[in-house]
This record gives C-alpha cells, structure tokens and sequence, in this order.
C-alpha cells in the first residue's frame, strides 16, 4: 500500500491542531527553565506533551473503535500529566500565573475536543 500526506488524516482533526500548538508552547515554556532541570522536569514535560499529538494521530491510525478510544484516553492523561508538570513548575517559580492560566486554558479547549473525539468514535461506532 502507497502511503502519501493525504493518508494521515490526523492532520485535519482541530484536536491534533491544538495538542501541536500546545506542545510547542510547552517548549517555549521550558527554555525558562534553569539548565539543572534540562534531564528531569524538562524531561519528563517534553515527553508528556508530545505524547498527546502523537496519541491523537496514533488514534487516528487505527481501525478498531477499541484501539481509537484507548489512544485518546493516552492523549487525555498525557495532558493531564503535563498540567500537573506546569503546575509543578509554577510551584517553584519556573512559570508565572499568567503563563499556568494560559496553558489551562488551552489544556480545557484539547479536553472538550477529546471528549468530543471519543464521543463520536463511541456514538457512531456502536
């Protein structure tokens, strides 16, 4: 099978649009960070965030309902770990409050677009 652009239907979905903009804020964020953090907390930040992009457009990769719904829940805990991680952040004064509010508000646009994802694969999928 010949595999072009036009197979990754990823790219269309405005949930993977917004996990990549999210993700790249996330490394904006952490050049901030002092160079003692680069193997721990950047780390662990860089692998959370990039996971949920990643696990959208794994979902969107996969035929069963059950594989699609398993990797949204994976993007969905990824953001979830990766709030937690700037909160952590903002705790020890690596981000401010208006960068912390900032990323939550994009963190609740990517929920609802989750949610709204695994809800259609549920309801159309039955």
């Amino acid at each position: 099978m010949y595999f072009s652009s036009e197979n990754f239907s990823y790219r269309k979905l405005v949930v993977y649009q917004h996990a990549r903009a999210f993700n790249k804020t996330v490394y904006i964020l952490l050049k901030k960070f002092p160079v003692e953090e680069r193997f721990a907390l950047c780390d662990q930040m860089r692998r959370a965030a990039s996971s949920i992009p990643s696990n959208i457009a794994e979902c969107a990769g996969r035929i069963s309902k059950k594989e699609k719904l398993r990797f949204i829940e994976y993007a969905q805990g990824s953001l979830s770990e990766t709030m937690c991680q700037l909160e952590l952040s903002f705790d020890v004064g690596y981000i401010n409050k208006a960068e912390l509010d900032s990323m939550d508000e994009k963190a609740i646009v990517i929920q609802k677009l989750l949610s709204g994802l695994y809800n259609s694969y549920n309801d159309y999928h039955k």
